[in-house]
């Protein structure tokens, strides 16, 4: 372990080794120094953290001999005593051994652990040495508190209580235990499942009261039983929590009332054809339901006067006609359904009842269905009359549209269509075939060819739709290859140009026609004229009718003239 190889220089002289007369000569000497099993392993020891179970802790590592590994083999170390919370692990071609908590350790329990481990080499040691094979070592494991979760001592718990129980009864109280006795936490109660949210927790104690009335009967209840989830969380750094799930067991109340079934059945109209077998379901459980008591409600007293029930036995029993005979219809039969709870319940449950009459087989007929639907044989004939009459109104309605269309189309006949301007259509637009297949002389109306009776107006004076006469301004003359750069200012010219060119159409927008001139080159157009010759002769209005003897009298002159 010091020194592994020896080089030694041997001289050798004669002469008696004088130096003087004598000769020498040296030779080197190697000693390979080989190594032999003759230390133990050792140890090394190391704090940990409070871990879970199977969490590895630290290394204990054995110390070899450096020169010639391996002679004395792997050390192997073991517990002097069986310890039941560690075990040992090698990882393959190491000389470490590696501690494991074989169950999980608690700070509040054991703050620390003294172990004795003891190592020996797989082969004894070289004889001669006085020493012993194997060491042992005394290993401490000290365990550092964590912030533990909060638990629930019984959880599931379970509870039983009655259903019904009124609104913020205290029902238990859930709470949780900290396991972190040394720290100074708090734990906070919240709900974190309640699918009907029938349960309200207090924060601080985990106290549970109701906040509304538990019913076995809901939809959120299995097997009668009603689950709720906690959480209880503590304010440690980090924070931590756990759950915990209230079970509780509804014991089951006489709270609800029995219902006829079936709601609606069909029997014959004549008795000893067919009966009805009727039951009654209820919604709580044993001993709450059945047997049942059916019987009928003595008001109105038509009722048991035309059916009777006979039981069966206690869920059964039969309803069928009291008298020989019962009109068809529909009927509405109460029947009184009571059941063995304590107290019992009672219901009035009424069943539609199609009274209907049957064939030999106690089926109903085809009128007997129409029957059943609620009308009776008069009824029927009722409504078959009713549809008649219907029907023969309106074809009394027909009939005298007919006739009157027939007699407006022969009072049309006897009045000529000239005359008759209700219906006729005035047309006001025709113009005849064109000015061409006119006949006039249209030469007297066009613009003269000479401007000597422009020129000769009076100043000031000009008809506004007439061309101007005067000077015409010079519009711009467009390059041959323009500069797409002047394009705009061509059309801005142009535009300039072409408002202030007064002899460009249109002259005016506003046309006038209250102005005619000093005189007209076409002469009158007007072949009328006035009579100056005497006074003309007016009596021949008298002839005329009634109807211009007002113009007679005003021109015609006479008596009273």
């Amino acid at each position: 372990q010091k020194v592994q190889q020896y080089i030694v220089i041997v001289q050798a002289t004669d002469m008696e080794g004088n130096l003087n007369y004598g000769l020498s000569n040296t030779a080197t000497a190697i000693i390979t120094v080989t190594d032999v099993n003759d230390n133990p392993p050792e140890f090394t020891t190391s704090t940990v953290k409070q871990p879970q179970k199977g969490v590895r802790t630290s290394s204990l590592q054995t110390s070899p001999d450096p020169v010639g590994q391996g002679l004395g083999g792997m050390g192997l170390p073991t517990s002097t005593h069986t310890h039941p919370h560690f075990s040992f692990s090698q990882p393959q071609a190491s000389r470490q051994k590696i501690p494991h908590f074989a169950a999980a350790v608690d700070y509040e329990m054991n703050r620390a652990f003294m172990l004795t481990v003891m190592v020996s080499n797989q082969a004894p040691l070289a004889s001669g040495i006085q020493m012993s094979f194997q060491s042992t070592a005394g290993v401490t494991i000290s365990v550092t508190d964590v912030n533990e979760a909060p638990y629930f001592p019984t959880n599931h718990k379970l509870i039983r209580l009655e259903e019904g129980v009124p609104t913020g009864t205290v029902l238990t109280t859930f709470s949780a235990v900290d396991p972190d006795r040394f720290m100074q936490q708090a734990v906070r109660y919240s709900k974190l499942s309640d699918p009907a949210n029938w349960l309200n927790i207090n924060a601080t104690n985990g106290q549970i009261t109701t906040a509304a009335v538990l019913d076995r009967e809901s939809d959120y209840i299995k097997n009668n039983v009603y689950e709720a989830t906690f959480l209880a969380a503590d304010n440690g750094i980090p924070p931590a929590s756990g759950t915990g799930t209230l079970q509780i067991y509804l014991i089951d109340i006489n709270d609800n009332a029995p219902e006829l079934l079936p709601k609606e059945a069909q029997i014959c109209e004549k008795p000893n054809l067919n009966v009805i077998n009727i039951t009654a379901a209820d919604a709580d459980i044993d001993p709450n339901v059945g047997p049942f008591v059916f019987e009928l409600p003595s008001v109105p007293s038509a009722v048991r006067k035309n059916w009777t029930i006979t039981r069966l036995n206690g869920d059964y029993a039969q309803l069928s006609l009291r008298i020989m005979y019962l009109e068809a219809g529909v009927y509405d039969v109460p029947i009184i359904v009571t059941d063995s709870g304590n107290p019992p319940l009672y219901n009035t449950s009424v069943i539609k009842v199609k009274v209907c009459p049957c064939d030999e087989n106690g089926d109903c007929t085809t009128i007997g269905a129409v029957a059943a639907a609620g009308l009776g044989t008069g009824a029927i004939i009722a409504i078959l009359i009713c549809i008649i009459i219907l029907l023969t109104m309106v074809l009394l309605f027909v009939v005298w549209m007919k006739r009157r269309e027939k007699e407006r189309h022969t009072k049309q006949l006897l009045i000529d269509p000239e005359d008759d301007v209700r219906d006729n259509i005035l047309k006001y637009d025709e113009e005849g075939g064109g000015e061409e297949d006119q006949d006039y002389d249209l030469s007297q109306l066009q613009q003269p060819e000479t401007m000597d009776h422009v020129l000769n107006k009076t100043p000031g004076v000009r008809r506004v739709d007439e061309r101007p006469i005067g000077a015409e301004p010079q519009y711009p003359i467009r390059p041959v290859i323009p500069h797409p750069g002047d394009i705009g200012d061509f059309i801005n010219e142009g535009l300039r140009a072409a408002d202030n060119d007064p002899t460009a159409p249109p002259y005016d927008s506003l046309l006038v026609f209250d102005y005619e001139g000093s005189g007209s080159t076409a002469g009158s157009v007007s072949s009328l004229n006035s009579s100056s010759s005497g006074d003309q002769d007016y009596d021949y209005l008298n002839d005329w009718g009634p109807r211009f003897k007002k113009l007679a009298d005003m021109y015609g002159g006479g008596e009273e003239d």
